[in-house]
């Protein structure tokens, strides 16, 4: 598989799992009244006959339900579903995942939710429940990264035990100890006895919790271990009988840091990153720190904001579009007095703001066309631009920077473009207050303007 069409996969990936908690979180808020929101999990290798036959047996037991609302809102979320898994002839090669039901919208209203899809990858569990809610905790634990990294980090204050998986950090537990100083003088032999006697006794304590935090039903719950600490205590651990074997063939990495607890957690994330580069929390700090080394260098091969964003991927410019996961912001289509459509993406905050809404010309309230959250828009559109779409958290003091400082927004850029030139003209009727003329300082050499309006630009190669 070549470079670009793994990036390619990956990047499909990351959209479709973006997906899944987009659709977890919503699922999650919503609620019924009584039991008419049915969870259908179908593992890949179920017969849809065979759960089809269920459906229809517990139609049969839904119509016994005495209270008559109840009885109707059932029956029909069992009816919703039979109509769904008629779409299918078999299973998806992933399984089948079905929501139907009626939802309480935030305004008291009822509202009809029927989904169906083919997860991302395998999902091993059967599930059928009719409740006041939808039941996502099968989709969560899909989520969940293959790779799953155990820290140990110990130091002569104590130790703490950690796990990273995807771009999620987590300490599953730690405790402090005392170990006794060098001693000189007459007593220095008895003090060095009871020193070493203690120092056993902790790297036993810290091997024995590992066996219990990294071992379950008698196999290794981790990709792989990584040790570290500031004095010999990793090594130590590593090389001791106490250690399971089992634990002891999974440590990739022994690393040094200069800190205990949380920060030298930290500080292992960081100097394990090789041998975790497939871990998200690590591609998500290079991908960021390769936008901010653009950004220092000043090589105006960057963008960030919504507006120079979308100009970039308009351009064909953007090669990799960054964007903050939870980005607050919507796509409006608007239409004017004059039947012409008009897009502006503003956020919650603006939404308050009416006069965005207002035709310039005639000062009435335009037409809302369509509507949409513009993360939603990237994942449906980011091909239709040749570019590869990450998504990112604010987790990491990369991530966080590049949200409350830049918006939560921006890309890479396959060549320099200068934004300045990018101001909308109105008696042009293009973004170029300078004319055509600029168009190759702008697009890069062998480029021509091939259309251009007040929201949209295109250039095409020369040959």
């Amino acid at each position: 598989m070549s470079q670009a069409s793994a990036a390619a996969d990956a990047t499909d990936r990351n959209v479709e799992i973006w997906k899944v908690k987009k659709l977890i979180k919503s699922l999650e808020a919503a609620r019924g009244n009584g039991t008419s929101m049915i969870s259908l999990i179908i593992p890949p290798k179920d017969q849809i006959s065979r759960i089809a036959k269920m459906l229809a047996d517990e139609y049969g037991t839904a119509s016994n339900i005495k209270s008559r609302v109840n009885r109707l809102s059932v029956l029909a979320a069992i009816t919703s579903t039979q109509q769904r898994l008629k779409l299918y002839t078999k299973v998806p090669n992933n399984g089948l995942v079905v929501y139907c039901g009626t939802i309480v919208t935030e305004e008291g209203k009822e509202k009809k939710v029927n989904i169906d899809f083919e997860p991302f990858k395998a999902i091993n569990t059967s599930l059928y429940l009719c409740d006041n809610k939808f039941h996502t905790e099968a989709l969560s634990e899909l989520l969940e990264s293959d790779n799953k990294f155990g820290f140990i980090v110990m130091d002569g204050n104590g130790a703490l035990f950690g796990t990273l998986s995807g771009n999620t950090r987590e300490v599953i537990h730690k405790f402090a100890v005392e170990l006794p100083k060098k001693h000189g003088g007459q007593s220095a032999l008895r003090f060095a006895r009871l020193r070493e006697e203690k120092r056993h006794n902790y790297v036993r304590k810290v091997a024995e919790l590992a066996a219990q935090f990294f071992l379950t039903n008698d196999k290794v719950n981790v990709t792989g271990l990584i040790l570290a600490g500031s004095a010999d205590f990793k090594t130590e651990l590593s090389q001791s009988d106490m250690f399971d074997n089992r634990l002891q063939t999974k440590v990739i990495k022994l690393v040094d840091v200069s800190y205990g607890g949380e920060n030298g957690f930290n500080q292992a994330i960081e100097l394990a990153a090789e041998s975790l580069a497939n871990v998200k929390f690590i591609q998500e700090k290079k991908l960021i720190s390769k936008y901010f080394d653009e950004i220092s260098q000043d090589t105006g091969k960057f963008c960030f904001g919504v507006e120079d964003t979308l100009k970039g991927l308009e351009l064909g410019a953007v090669e990799t579009l960054i964007v903050w996961e939870n980005l607050d912001v919507t796509r409006y289509v608007l239409k004017n007095s004059g039947g012409a459509e008009v897009i502006v993406h503003i956020t919650k905050e603006q939404e308050k703001d009416r006069s965005l809404f207002l035709d310039k010309e005639t000062n009435l309230e335009m037409e809302v066309v369509d509507r949409m959250p513009l993360l939603e828009w990237f994942a449906d559109h980011y091909k239709d631009f040749g570019a590869n779409l990450e998504f990112v958290t604010n987790r990491s003091q990369e991530g966080s920077q590049f949200v409350k400082g830049f918006g939560g927004i921006g890309g890479l850029l396959r060549y320099k473009v200068d934004f300045d030139t990018l101001n909308y003209d109105s008696e042009d009727n293009g973004f170029f207050s300078e004319g055509v003329d600029r168009v190759p300082a702008v697009g890069g050499e062998g480029w021509k303007l091939r259309y251009s309006s007040p929201t949209r630009i295109i250039f095409e190669r020369c040959v």
